[in-house]
This record gives C-alpha cells, sequence and structure tokens, in this order.
C-alpha cells in the first residue's frame, strides 16, 4: 500500500484515520518485501541489448519503485527507531519524491509526511489528532478541508455533532477510598464487567474506582446517534476516559475513535473544538462546566450536575445527603438526560426543517439561541434581594440567565411585571408581588428552567416567609 495513494487526508472520518493508520503499520512487512524484490530485479536485469527508450522506462520505474519504497521504510522507522534503514538514505530518497510531487505536507505521522513519507525536522504547525492515532498531526489547511468534507457528509444524513462530557453529566465515579458507610451497600448491587450494556453501577478495581451510569443514557445515546455524530470530550486522563467509553458504547456503535481526554486538549484546564473535525457551526456541547468552553459558550447547553455518590457532592461544597445515601436516582422519564434529548430533538429538527436559507450557512449555535429564548418567553421579571447592594444587577449571572432564556428583567415594578424573584417574602418588592396576584419565586425558578429548558411550576419554586423577631 502507498501512502500517496491511499493516504488518510483523503478521508473525512477520524474513524477512517485510525482504521487506515493501523492498517499500514499491520502491512508493512508483507508491502516492503515485494517492493524490495521488484527493485532489485529491476537492477539485476541484463539491460545490454535495450533500447535508450526502453532504459528510460526501466530507469523511471525503478525510480518509482524506491520512492515507494522509501515510503513505507520511513513507518517502519518511525515504528522501530532501531530499524536497519539509514537516515540519511531515506532524506536523500525523499528528496526525489518531494521535487517530483511538490507536497504541501498536509499533516505528519511521527515525524513523516502522511502524504508524500518526506521526514518533516521542523514544526509545521496544525493540531496533534492523537486520540485518533497516536503521533497523527494535521495541518490547518487540511483541517479546515476535512471539516468541510465531513459537514458534507453529514448534512446529507441530516446529522450534526454533538460533543459529550462525561463526568457529572453522563456518570458519576468515586475512589472506592471514599465510599461512605451510608453507601456500603452499593458493593451488593454491582452490575457485571462481562455484558457492561445490561449494567448502570460498575467496580472497576483496576482503578478502586465505582461509576454509576445516569438514568436515561443508554436510550440517550442511542436516540441521538440517529441526529449527531458524538464525541466524548473529558477532563480525566486518557486510561479513564477509555474505560468510561467501554462502559457507555461496550459495541463501539457511537463513539469509535472519537474520544478525547484532557491528554489531548491544547489548553491546560480547558476544552476546546480545535481537536474536533467537526465545524464549530454544526457543534452542540453538553457539559456540567460552563467555564471549562470559554471560547464555545454558544455551542454549550449547560447540564445539571449528576451527583450520585456523596464525594461528589462533597466535592462541590454541599452539605447534603447524595442519591446514593438516600438510596435514590434521577427518573427515567423526567431526568435531565431525557429533557436534554427534547432540546437537541427541536433543534435538530429546526435546523433542518424549519429554517429556509441555504443548507451549508445555517448555523446551530443560533438555533439554539431561538429555542433557549422560546423558555421564559413573555416573563418579566424584577429582582429583590438576590445580588449584593452594591453589585451591577444586569451583570448577575442570574439576571443574564433570565434574558438568555427570553424573560425581560426590570429594577422597577409596573404592571407588566409577572414574576418577583427573591429569597426574602418580606421585601417590600415580594410583598408587591402578592399583593397584585404576581408570581413570587425563588431564584432556583431561573436555575431550574435553565437545565431543564421550560418553564417549571411557580408553586416548586416557594419563597422563604421572613422569621418573626
Amino acid at each position: 500500500m502507498s501512502l500517496a495513494t491511499d493516504s488518510p487526508v483523503h478521508s473525512s472520518s477520524s474513524g477512517d484515520f485510525a482504521a487506515f493508520l493501523d492498517a499500514e503499520l499491520d502491512s508493512i512487512s508483507s508491502d516492503s518485501s515485494p517492493n524490495e524484490e521488484e527493485v532489485n530485479d529491476e537492477f539485476n536485469s541484463d539491460s545490454s541489448d535495450s533500447s535508450p527508450n526502453e532504459e528510460a522506462e526501466n530507469d523511471s520505474e525503478i525510480e518509482s519503485q524506491r520512492i515507494k519504497r522509501c515510503r513505507v521504510e520511513t513507518v517502519e522507522n518511525i515504528e522501530d527507531p532501531k530499524g536497519s534503514t539509514s537516515h540519511g538514505s531515506l532524506e536523500q530518497n525523499l528528496e526525489v519524491s518531494s521535487s517530483k510531487d511538490a507536497c504541501t505536507h498536509p499533516g505528519s505521522f511521527g515525524d513523516m509526511c502522511i502524504l508524500c513519507g518526506q521526514m518533516l525536522n521542523e514544526e509545521t504547525g496544525g493540531v496533534t489528532f492523537g486520540y485518533i492515532h497516536k503521533g497523527l498531526r494535521l495541518g490547518n489547511d487540511e483541517i479546515v478541508r476535512l471539516r468541510r468534507t465531513d459537514m458534507k457528509n453529514l448534512l446529507r444524513q441530516k446529522k450534526l455533532y454533538l460533543v459529550l462530557d462525561l463526568d457529572h453529566t453522563l456518570l458519576n465515579s468515586t475512589r472506592l477510598m471514599h465510599i461512605t458507610l451510608e453507601e456500603e451497600y452499593l458493593y451488593s448491587q454491582i452490575d457485571s464487567l462481562q455484558d457492561v450494556s445490561k449494567g448502570s453501577l460498575f467496580k472497576l478495581d483496576f482503578l478502586q474506582m465505582m461509576t454509576r451510569l445516569r438514568p436515561f443514557v443508554r436510550m440517550f445515546l442511542k436516540e441521538a446517534s440517529q441526529m449527531f455524530e458524538m464525541y466524548i470530550y473529558t477532563m480525566g486522563d486518557r486510561a479513564y476516559a477509555m474505560e468510561m467509553a467501554k462502559l457507555l458504547d461496550p459495541r463501539r456503535e457511537y463513539f469509535d475513535a472519537r474520544v478525547i481526554s484532557r491528554d489531548d486538549g491544547t489548553q491546560r484546564h480547558q476544552k476546546g473544538l480545535d481537536i474536533v473535525l467537526g465545524q464549530e457551526n454544526a457543534v452542540l456541547i453538553l457539559d456540567d462546566t460552563e467555564t471549562a468552553w470559554t471560547k464555545h459558550k454558544g455551542n454549550l447547553i449547560l447540564m445539571e450536575r449528576y451527583h450520585f455518590f456523596a464525594s461528589s457532592c462533597h466535592q462541590f461544597g454541599f452539605n447534603c445527603k447524595s442519591l446514593s445515601e438516600l438510596k435514590s436516582d434521577e427518573s427515567d422519564r423526567d431526568g435531565a438526560l431525557a429533557s436534554v434529548l427534547k432540546v437537541l430533538r427541536k433543534i435538530h429538527h429546526m435546523f433542518f426543517d424549519e429554517l429556509v436559507d441555504n443548507l451549508d450557512d445555517r448555523d446551530v449555535r443560533q438555533v439554539l439561541k431561538i429555542v433557549r429564548k422560546d423558555v421564559l418567553k413573555g416573563c418579566k421579571i424584577v429582582f429583590t434581594r438576590v445580588f449584593p447592594t452594591q453589585f451591577q444587577a444586569d451583570n448577575h449571572h442570574l439576571w443574564k440567565m433570565a434574558e438568555q432564556l427570553g424573560a425581560t428583567c426590570s429594577r422597577d415594578l409596573d404592571t407588566s411585571v409577572t414574576h418577583v424573584v427573591s429569597q426574602d417574602a418580606g421585601t417590600e418588592k415580594s410583598r408587591w408581588a402578592l399583593k397584585n396576584k404576581k408570581f413570587l419565586v425563588h431564584p432556583r425558578w431561573i436555575e431550574a428552567a435553565n437545565y431543564l429548558w421550560q418553564r417549571q411550576p411557580e408553586e416548586n419554586f416557594p419563597v422563604n416567609q421572613p422569621k418573626n423577631h
């Protein structure tokens, strides 16, 4: 197999990249021998009776075989640095290949161009895609080309991209040493690792961890895969990411090689779409941590954190019993994943079936804004005893959140106000709301609407009455 002919730069799928590179490395030993024999046969043949034209043709064929051979030998050198092929010979042969092909070096595998096989001594820019194949780096122009090609393919299938966080979004994990006495009963409920597709609670001895899959996650992945090409993107290390992927996708139906860990990122403590082979205007993100996506907030659907284990609650400063300690869990039918799946369906439908502009020009981020603004549309909100006294109200995250959900926020009371958001029913504005039969709700009402993507019953978020002194 020739790298020039079957290069992964002609593929638009990360799975195809990985499959190609693995196959290429597996086939090197069988490919290199015939090439070597062909070259030797050409050199050893008796050409004394050949015409000048025949000699030229033979020389050309010999040179072609030599270039192909050195490409294969280059891959062998990457796999086995102690190989017998000399760097001097390789460099000399690859100069011929480079001058003939005028290769732009769209990417590299190790230090070798994935198209022409030339050894690249200097940093060529671009981004490393180690999660697709170790040592794979693609140039910026090639990334753009791949994204465009993949985008066209996906749009034909009526699909977009979905990037999924792991911890507190799809599952919750804890160290075995952090299991509390009230959680000891979980050891008797562990599911078998022999057939993980039927389980939801797993004990991973080699990681010294216990993992609980979020309710509805298997149905969520199955349904979402019909609308999206999905990636896992976690701040955990690669070993952890791969084990969680096995639990979520044991048959590799949903993610294939698209499992990104913190080891693959280009910025510490940040996640970015620069290592996702999808155009930003077609990517949605599900994550419980907004600060991880500072450059891509327009793509983000913020998830309510899943705190099954006690250690998870403690990690985020909650002084309350966890779901496991309460021997409870989220609802399959009404939980966070079931709710967000409805949102994804709505966004997908609007993107493909309701917008009238050219499909290539559509932006899922704009669709996300439209859907979000429907949540509290028609609500006019005044806040009281929610912000610090000297705080500029319209800079507070709850004010901004309410506006993103389609509500109008005001500092002043008037008859058009529909909701007063307060933590104290004794304030003047709170009493006004009760007197004028307006909704008086706790700030959690806005947060719940934000996580569940629908207006919540106001009576479920009462405001505490003032204490009598």
